[in-house]
């Protein structure tokens, strides 16, 4: 298959720990053809999408040391998107306007004929915050509101909890508020800003100290074992980006009712690749714009999440 990846400049890859170049290196070992751009790169002719690409084939690993190293690649140019076997979308966020319109684009090619994963229309209707609500059943008490005076009266009500914007990653903008209500005001004022966007609210889990989970799912079934993001020292966040401790752990049989629910219900959406989080039994939010752990997974378990999903992807693309 020819594979298109759209993800961020191959040269800012930490290959190492990085989920996207574990899928492309699998797909390099069964001769797939690899291809990169960027969302910028991408174009409506009025007749067709199409992007700048780029060839490039795996010429190192991630014991090289040197991250310009593990690429070479052609000379970038136009190719239509309906042209490739698949095209996978890995553009880490923010999920800002700018992505949006990308998913705009890619349904367009999409419309064309372009194969594409995770499908352009899921990734946008999936707010990785808001789409907890379609599954009360396993939520901790949660509330979003830009509404200063109900953010105050469910702190009041749960005593100890997060406030968190629904746009960040990596547990940028989270906060915990215990029942002495310190600095309350300051931080809704500041997540809220004054009022002009909305804030999650979420009755704190104690469970947290045990990790925040990321249950992968790929094509609607669960990877065995989860990677649990453990806060470290003082701090509140798990997120591996925050610091936090990534211990790879057999899913338990909740993790599993979890992913049993939901994995049917995205997987029909068109959403091959997923990244559910949880903290002891709660879900807290469902990634679909670029889920990562494959490489912790793989490294500390043996199970290869890589050929899973490629699997997947070759299924899918059929």
């Amino acid at each position: 298959m020819d594979i298109l990846f759209i993800a961020d400049p191959l040269d800012h890859f930490k290959i190492y720990k990085d989920s996207t170049y574990a899928m492309m290196a699998e797909a390099a070992r069964r001769g797939h053809t690899l291809y990169t751009c960027e969302p910028k790169h991408l174009a409506w002719t009025g007749a067709d999408v199409e992007a700048n690409v780029q060839r490039f084939a795996i010429v190192g690993d991630q014991s090289d040391g040197h991250r310009e190293t593990w690429y070479a690649a052609d000379a970038a140019a136009p190719r239509s998107l309906k042209s490739f076997s698949a095209v996978v979308m890995r553009k880490d966020p923010p999920f800002d306007m700018e992505y949006v319109t990308s998913t705009w684009l890619l349904e367009l090619a999409e419309r064309g004929g372009a194969r594409i994963f995770n499908k352009p229309q899921a990734i946008r209707d999936h707010s990785e915050k808001l789409a907890i609500g379609e599954f009360p059943e396993f939520v901790a008490p949660t509330l979003v509101t830009r509404d200063a005076a109900r953010l105050r009266a469910f702190h009041a009500e749960h005593g100890d909890v997060i406030l968190k914007p629904l746009d960040g990653m990596g547990g940028m903008g989270v906060f915990r508020v215990k029942a002495d209500g310190m600095n309350l005001g300051s931080i809704i004022e500041m997540l809220s800003h004054d009022g002009a966007r909305s804030v999650m609210a979420q009755k704190f889990i104690p469970e947290i100290k045990d990790g925040d989970k990321r249950i992968l799912l790929i094509g609607g079934q669960p990877v065995p074992f989860a990677l649990a993001r453990i806060p470290q020292g003082n701090e509140v966040r798990g997120n591996l980006a925050a610091g936090g401790l990534g211990v790879a752990q057999p899913l338990t049989e909740h993790d599993r009712k979890i992913a049993g629910t939901l994995g049917p219900v995205l997987a029909a959406r068109g959403l091959l690749l997923v990244g559910l989080d949880a903290i002891g039994n709660y879900l807290t939010e469902v990634n679909v714009t670029s889920p990562t752990c494959f490489r912790e997974i793989m490294d500390q378990t043996g199970f290869d999440v890589a050929a899973m999903f490629i699997d997947a992807l070759e299924h899918a693309a059929g």
